[in-house]
């Protein structure tokens, strides 16, 4: 189904009042000169400010503008998750509302997505941010997620990326995902690839954030991992790790038996604990294997979900 428009920007905002009419001016500024059919697709996060009603009466006055209002706060993740599925455009961009992205790099990303991307990540690569409370964590992070995904970005905290419309119909957003849409897209089989952008200090408020976020981004990253390595052959780490442990216990109760035969007390010996232990934990870890391997099955047959992704078609040498 061809989409009716271009173009879609999703923003979520949470307690942006403030930066909200000048994110719009900004927006229709950069946008209204490319000739793009597109859309503004704002989604207030269960703002506590007056977010939800400047959003209303800015909506009353640009008609290119689409305002979803959540029913409570659900986080970054939702609340873009929620953008995407109101979003109409073939090309979707997602920024922040706070102003630090530049409205005015939309169509450098959009430029190089139709060279044949399938996302462009933004990469601020002159970020305007406290160098040991935010930068130096970023960095670190970023080298971490990469080598756990295999999708090397510089910046995979930036909000500024352009995804094709397909790409995203593929995914389902959880916890605090929407940082790892690059690994998520690769698991698809997107072509991915970032540009620099513009970054700019915040002028309105303080950062939604906190150090807390840390442990459920890591939490979420081990999730991004285990999708990536064995989403469709979960019996594959389940499996060999129950295989480990009952052929450990196996070889440590032929050794006790030897040892019980020549005449040796061995119900006092730790090994003995061990052994059971390792036998029981290995049925029980091939068990789940098995129960994963249901799992995925029902999760891909129920959906009519494929576990593969095809780019192109040709016969005959053209492309149907």
């Amino acid at each position: 189904m061809k989409a009716a428009l271009d173009l879609s920007v999703v923003v979520p905002l949470y307690n942006e009042e403030e930066s909200l009419p000048e994110l719009v001016e900004q927006l229709l500024n950069a946008l209204r000169p490319t000739g793009e059919r597109f859309e503004l697709v704002l989604v207030n996060d269960g703002s506590t400010d007056d977010t939800a009603s400047v959003l209303e009466s800015i909506s009353s006055q640009v008609p290119e503008l689409a305002g979803v209002l959540l029913r409570k706060n659900y986080g970054q993740t939702a609340a873009m998750a929620a953008g995407f599925d109101v979003a109409e455009g073939q090309v979707i961009v997602s920024l922040d509302g706070d102003l630090q992205n530049d409205p005015a790099d939309i169509p450098l990303l959009l430029k190089k997505l139709r060279e044949g991307y399938d996302l462009v990540s933004g990469w601020r690569f002159d970020r305007q941010d406290a160098e040991l409370q935010r930068k130096l964590p970023s960095r670190l992070a970023n080298r971490l997620i990469g080598s756990v995904t295999g999708v090397r970005l510089h910046d995979y905290g930036c909000s500024l990326k352009a995804y094709d419309r397909d790409v995203l119909s593929d995914m389902r957003l959880y916890g605090e995902l929407h940082r790892f849409l690059p690994a998520l897209a690769f698991i698809e089989g997107a072509r991915i690839t970032e540009v620099k952008v513009n970054h700019r200090a915040r002028q309105y408020g303080t950062s939604k954030y906190g150090i807390d976020r840390t442990f459920r981004v890591l939490m979420d990253l081990l999730t991004v991992w285990f999708m990536k390595r064995f989403l469709t052959r979960p019996m594959y780490v389940f499996g060999f790790g129950g295989l480990v442990a009952i052929a450990t216990s196996l070889v440590a109760s032929a050794y006790l038996l030897v040892i019980k035969l020549m005449g040796e007390d061995i119900g006092n010996r730790p090994l003995l604990t061990m052994a059971v232990v390792l036998g029981l934990a290995g049925i029980q870890l091939f068990c789940f294997g098995l129960l994963g391997e249901l799992l995925i099955r029902t999760y891909h047959e129920s959906q009519g979900r494929p576990i593969y992704r095809i780019r192109a078609t040709f016969r005959g040498g053209r492309a149907t």
